[in-house]
């Protein structure tokens, strides 16, 4: 749906939990203060759309992707710095690759019996879930509780 050129970071949910354990028992005095924000993950594992799509393809037989050239750039494209994360956290560093990722995933949605080949429109779409949110009348337009 878009040309593949937007930049996105990557980490595994394993990854993010070694995170979380490091900012709850980090020293921190040494470590940037009290209040960090910190953006988690490594250099690394900022990938582009298209990149995505190919690995996803490389790992699951008769996976076709699909390119639009023609698609106006993204603009929400998201390379990050993980460089603070790395100097304060080293040994909290993420170690999932991007394989090894896909792979988990790939099992998980099997072992569910995950066959919904109509997925954009499925429960599992995080904007359908907030439209039917907003058509039922718990979600305001701006996305407030109700």
């Amino acid at each position: 749906m878009s040309d593949g050129s937007p930049w996105r970071p990557l980490i595994d949910v394993k990854d993010m939990a070694r995170a979380v354990e490091w900012a709850l028992v980090r020293d921190a005095g040494a470590t940037g203060g009290d209040f960090l924000a910190i953006n988690v993950g490594t250099d690394e594992w900022n990938y582009q759309v298209r990149d995505l799509a190919n690995a996803v393809a490389r790992e699951i037989p008769g996976t076709k992707v699909s390119i639009n050239t023609s698609a106006p750039p993204d603009k929400r494209s998201y390379r990050v710095d993980f460089s603070l994360y790395r100097r304060l956290a080293p040994e909290h560093q993420p170690r999932v690759t991007l394989q090894q990722a896909i792979r988990e995933l790939r099992q998980g949605l099997t072992e569910m019996h995950f066959d919904d080949k109509n997925f954009r429109s499925s429960q599992f779409m995080r904007l359908k879930v907030l439209e039917r949110h907003m058509s039922e009348g718990r979600l305001s337009e701006d996305l407030r509780w109700r």
